[in-house]
């Protein structure tokens, strides 16, 4: 199972998931995207002394060239490779939806299963059109994505800081939303939210798809994340099975177990899982 993170996260953010997995008998892989992890780089601000908010709000991201097509790629690769060739279940959370649909278009044979977990299929338009509908994110960027070329955070700002965890990890223990906050990356690549990924019925639309609801996302609110269903069905031959989780944005983080016994039943076929 590869499992694949949203905006500013990496892959440690799977940690408290993959013991619950194993002891399942199932065997898990976090990727770090493509800008995210340790395949980012942070804008040179961000450590700069004396601190100059000014100058965050400015500088041009270190990954503002990564594409989706070549963050695509990326995650081909490290399905491939982790697979040997063979077919995985691919999760991928918020942002990460983004990469993974665009992944399931160039290589739908490596995809057993993809499952969306509270995560964007801009299958019909962009993340920034429906993250606007809406008026989730935005609110806590610090930099004009035009003029950086990225969704830039500032995690360490005490301003903002109150916002990120209602927005990601409402439902989160205190101490650990503060750990988390802590890891976040400042960059996302712009073009993952610019970008509407076009795909086939034939290739995309034949992967099964099931996608996780959390009912208490106040980054993509839930009645978005019904809007992304039917998108996807609408580009799919069979329809995409639906499951609800009580959790906010970040069920890795609030529900472990839970989230790791849901994931289990989708390797094994999503039985229980419906409409």
């Amino acid at each position: 199972m590869i499992l694949v993170h949203g905006a500013w996260h990496g892959s440690w953010c799977w940690a408290p998931v993959t013991p619950h997995l194993a002891a399942r008998g199932i065997p898990s892989i976090p990727i770090d995207l493509a800008g995210h992890g340790l395949n980012g780089k942070p804008p040179a601000a961000r450590s700069a002394r004396p601190f100059d908010p000014a100058a965050l709000a400015t500088e041009p991201s270190p990954v503002a060239a990564v594409g989706v097509r070549v963050a695509a790629e990326a995650l081909v690769d490290g399905i491939r490779l982790a697979g040997n060739g063979e077919p995985c279940v691919v999760v991928a959370h918020s942002l990460g939806g983004v990469i993974a649909t665009a992944a399931a278009e160039l290589a739908p044979e490596l995809f057993a299963h993809l499952v969306y977990l509270t995560a964007y299929a801009p299958v019909t338009a962009s993340v920034g059109q429906l993250a606007s509908e809406y008026h989730t994110f935005d609110r806590v960027l610090v930099a004009d994505p035009v003029v950086v070329g990225a969704l830039r955070l500032d995690p360490t700002n005490p301003l903002f800081r109150d916002e990120i965890r209602e927005l990601f990890y409402g439902d989160v223990d205190v101490p650990a939303a503060e750990a988390a906050i802590a890891l976040l990356g400042n960059d996302a690549p712009a073009q993952f939210a610019a970008e509407k990924v076009m795909v086939t019925r034939d290739r995309f639309g034949a992967v099964p798809h099931s996608y996780i609801v959390c009912v208490k996302d106040n980054a993509i609110p839930e009645p978005l994340q019904r809007r992304l269903v039917q998108d996807i069905d609408a580009v799919s031959v069979t329809a995409t099975g639906v499951i609800t989780l009580d959790s906010s944005h970040s069920a890795f983080l609030s529900r472990p177990e839970e989230l790791a016994q849901v994931l289990a039943d989708a390797e094994q076929g999503g039985g229980s899982w419906s409409r």
